[in-house]
């Protein structure tokens, strides 16, 4: 009895525990998904919404070309290029579905087994081959999330991809992925690793370089084909493999594909010429108005400067910087038995090591391993440093100059030998305008940019020196003196100050114009004392320089104030272009990826009644330009073409490697180029006149007088009789300009310490600066006809009045006698270190501006548009988001 009880007793007990586990199976069969329903209905109102991630940005580096379309500098490294769906190839495709999700088809966001694998990745940080997440998931974390390895994170990408297969197809979200994920070398989406890694387009991937990069994005350093090929190449047959397996390729195929090399052909982009000062500055502009994601729009700017005339300043300036070190002597080797990798190469002064010296020579080893001798007359130079006013005698052997393993520099010369250099101490800097529009030529901002970034050319505050005297006489000139006015230069006192002349010479009476291009400095005292210093100071203000860093007092006529060499530019050029005020720019164009102009410069013009009355004239002259360009192109691509079929039936097969290259890889950094179509001009706008035509040649025939028989006689070595200047010295030569004009140039150019001290006793501005003037127009006035600033009002412009206005008890009373005409043009702003700021009102940032908008807020006297051509627009674009 006692046996059955047990038994009852069991079977009971094992009856409920069934019932009790089927309750619990059913509790939690219903616990799941409504746990899940609840997690969604919490998470659901912070996802974000779907349509935010319905287009890819376009990413590429910004591009800057001169204005001959020479690249000269490039700055960002993000690629991203956006594609279609039907752009994709279909193996491209399925290389992506072998390697991701191979069931994306017919999943619905989640897979149960790749769930499983998500897990086990966020509990082992397990490296499979095959990801945890789906294509699905995949967008969702790149277009919304952060990449960390958390549950809070990973449930609600779960929810999101489920969100993301509710409205969109299959085929956008493949779209979305392959734009957006990550595939290493910066590059962002397919079409950019393509042309990253293989420089192709993706037509024209092999099955095998598909397979490469479908293999990236489980980790695109780890299976990086450039830094692990090793490791790319197993993971590249991994993928091949299981495109087999899934039926997407045939063995054959698959065969070829796995005996494949890496076949990586990076993408390097190449600069034609380096000019860092000038790529940097317009970064600087660029990135100052748009933000940092100005380096990622694709945009290619074009600029107003032509790369020789930017490489003959260049040459200048460190033509000039030399023969200054050659004439304060050597200081000695830079370091003595070091690694010569420690040391850069600037410019074109290469570090080198001393290996033997012999008795008028001496042999060194490059950063090469070349081996390089400096001959006699390479070295001879090299007198000892003893101060700025004193240098030792000439060696007579090289071991007085160098010993074995010191660290010195060498030059290349014109004759294929090598000259000993030493690093400058001394800086230089040199801007050249367009005095017609404020264009700017050339512009050099110090000896290397990898030495010193600092611009001295736009941010180097320095005294003008004599440089300013013209300025002065020309105010002067606008009170009524004249040339043949006569000027006492006789002994001054002004309070304790007893000025003097830089010869401590006095000349008694003198007129207006010797005091000028002879550079007395009583003269100028005499004069400014005449006209007044505030009134000097407006003139000044009015040509450019900040008054506010003018001084108020005498000394401001010996050019006590502080000014840029771009300031100075500027103001020299209102004496070359008959008297008027022109702003200083140097971004000309800008286009987008496309080649779309999104911007030109319209500069007020010295004469824009002589620009405009060309304007036909030039606009047809530009599309026959541009219409003979491509002809040439087409012509040459033809030529090519042909070439490249003869070669492919050649036996040499290394001669074709080059043809193969133009027809295959076509995606490369000559694909990028900028390749802007003929632009047309518009009406040009008057630049305001500031001085009247006759003040403006008078002061312009003086400063000729300056180089006939002044202070810059030397510059008659150039056998012109059209150029006009002045040179400046401050105090101690601790500054030595040249500011000197043609008609179609002004060219400014300032030498010394970046720290003021002095330069020598005999570093005059003739001395150090003017000669780096004289190197750098020769080359600028090659070809160029005589012709010299005209009399006559070209522009039947009208000298800007200033209004006088009072301020009392009653209010404002304005003085309407001396109110300037409305027609009249407007008042000269200040001269900018930075590109023209638009007249027009400042654009939003709204991506929907296109470029035929900005077209029609043109004004109505623009010419037409030529449908071969794009018409300019006349503010900066909006930086597209």
């Amino acid at each position: 009895m006692a046996k059955k009880n047990a038994t009852a007793r069991l079977i009971h007990f094992l009856v409920g525990l069934f019932i009790a586990c089927l309750a619990l199976a059913v509790i939690l069969a219903l616990a799941v998904p409504i746990g899940f329903y609840g997690m969604a209905m919490y998470l659901s109102p912070t996802l974000p919404s779907i349509q935010e991630i319905k287009t890819a940005n376009l990413e590429m580096p910004l591009q800057i070309y001169s204005s001959d379309d020479k690249l000269i500098g490039q700055y960002g490294n993000r690629l991203s290029l956006p594609v279609t769906f039907d752009e994709i190839p279909t193996d491209l495709t399925h290389a992506f579905l072998a390697a991701e999700d191979a069931s994306f088809f017919q999943h619905s966001g989640i897979s149960i087994k790749g769930l499983g694998r998500a897990v086990t990745e966020v509990v082992t940080d397990d490296d499979s081959q095959t990801g945890g997440s789906t294509i699905t998931m995949q967008v969702a974390k790149n277009y919304f999330l952060s990449p960390e390895r958390t549950l809070n994170r990973k449930l609600t990408e779960l929810f999101l991809a489920r969100k993301i297969e509710d409205e969109l197809s299959k085929n956008d979200i493949l779209t979305l992925y392959v734009n957006k994920i990550y595939l290493g070398e910066g590059a962002y989406g397919i079409r950019a690793a393509a042309k990253k890694y293989y420089s192709k387009s993706l037509d024209n991937l092999t099955i095998a370089e598909m397979a490469m990069l479908a293999g990236l994005p489980k980790a695109p350093s780890k299976y990086n084909p450039v830094a692990n090929p090793t490791r790319a190449v197993t993971r590249r047959n991994w993928i091949i493999g299981r495109m087999y397996e899934l039926g997407y390729i045939t063995k054959a195929q698959h065969d070829e594909a796995v005996r494949s090399p890496v076949g990586i052909k990076l993408y390097q982009e190449k600069l034609d010429v380096n000019m860092p000062y000038l790529a940097e500055m317009t970064r600087a502009t660029l990135v100052e108005r748009y933000g940092e994601q100005v380096m990622h729009g694709g945009w290619r700017v074009r600029l107003t400067v032509d790369s020789k005339a930017q490489t003959s300043a260049e040459a200048a300036i460190l033509t000039g910087l030399v023969a200054y070190e050659h004439r304060h002597g050597w200081r000695g080797a830079e370091a003595n038995d070091e690694p010569l990798e420690n040391f850069q190469r600037y410019s074109n002064m290469s570090p080198a090591k001393v290996t033997k010296v012999n008795s008028r020579s001496f042999e060194a080893t490059l950063q090469s391993g070349e081996s390089v001798t400096v001959n006699w007359s390479g070295m001879s130079w090299a007198r000892k440093y003893i101060s700025a006013n004193r240098i030792g005698y000439y060696p007579d052997n090289a071991s007085q100059v160098v010993s074995k393993n010191d660290i010195v520099r060498v030059i290349p010369t014109a004759n294929g030998n090598w000259q000993l250099g030493q690093i400058p101490k001394i800086q230089g800097s040199l801007v050249s305008l367009n005095p017609e529009t404020g264009a700017v030529n050339a512009l050099v901002g110090g000896f290397d940019f990898k030495h010193s970034k600092f611009n001295r050319a736009l941010q180097g505050w320095r005294q003008p020196g004599s440089t300013i005297k013209p300025l002065v006489y020309t105010a002067a000139l606008e009170k009524g003196y004249r040339p043949d006015s006569i000027v006492s230069d006789r002994p001054i006192q002004v309070g304790d100050w007893k000025p003097k002349n830089s010869d401590e010479r006095f000349l008694g009476d003198i007129t207006l114009r010797r005091g000028l291009y002879l550079s007395r400095n009583l003269v100028s005292i005499r004069l400014l004392q005449s006209i007044g210093i505030s009134d000097a100071r407006n003139l000044l203000d009015e040509f450019g320089l900040d008054k506010e860093k003018l001084p108020t007092t005498l000394s401001l006529a010996l050019g006590a104030g502080q000014a840029t060499p771009l300031q100075m530019a500027t103001a020299y050029s209102t004496f070359a272009n008959g008297g008027h005020r022109v702003q200083p720019y140097f971004i000309e164009q800008i286009y987008n990826y496309k080649n779309e102009l999104l911007f030109q410069a319209n500069p007020l013009q010295a004469c824009a009644l002589c620009f405009n009355e060309q304007l036909e004239a030039v606009n047809k002259n530009l599309i026959e330009e541009y219409d003979k360009s491509l002809e040439d192109e087409n012509s040459t691509t033809d030529e090519s073409a042909t070439e490249s079929t003869e070669l492919e039936n050649s036996e040499n097969v290394e001669e074709t490697d080059e043809a193969i290259d133009l027809t295959i890889y076509d995606a490369g950094p000559q694909s990028d180029r900028l390749k802007a179509p003929a632009v047309q001009y518009v009406r040009a706008k008057q630049a305001p006149r500031i001085l009247k035509p006759r003040v403006a040649f008078e002061m312009a025939d003086i400063l000729r007088d300056v180089v006939r028989h002044g202070t810059a006689v030397r510059a008659k070595a150039l056998g012109r009789d059209d150029i006009g200047g002045k040179t400046g010295t401050t105090n101690e030569a601790k500054d030595a300009w040249f500011a000197g004009f043609h008609p179609t140039n002004a060219t400014v150019v300032w030498m010394g310490f970046d720290q003021p001290e002095s330069m020598g006793r005999r570093e005059y501005g003739g001395v150090a600066a003017l000669p780096v003037w004289m190197d750098f127009m020769k080359a600028q006035l090659k070809d160029t006809p005589n012709q010299w600033v005209s009399l006559n009002n070209r522009s039947k412009s009208k000298k800007q009045q200033q209004q006088i206005i009072e301020m009392t008890d009653d209010g404002i009373i304005t003085d309407d006698d001396n109110i300037s005409d409305t027609s009249a043009p407007a008042k000269p702003v200040k001269t900018q270190t930075q590109q023209r700021k638009p007249t027009a009102a400042e654009p939003t940032a709204d991506t929907n501006n296109s470029v035929a908008q900005a077209n029609n807020s043109r004004s109505n006297d623009s010419v037409p548009q030529n449908p071969l051509s794009v018409t300019p627009v006349q503010r900066m674009p909006p930086m597209p988001e």
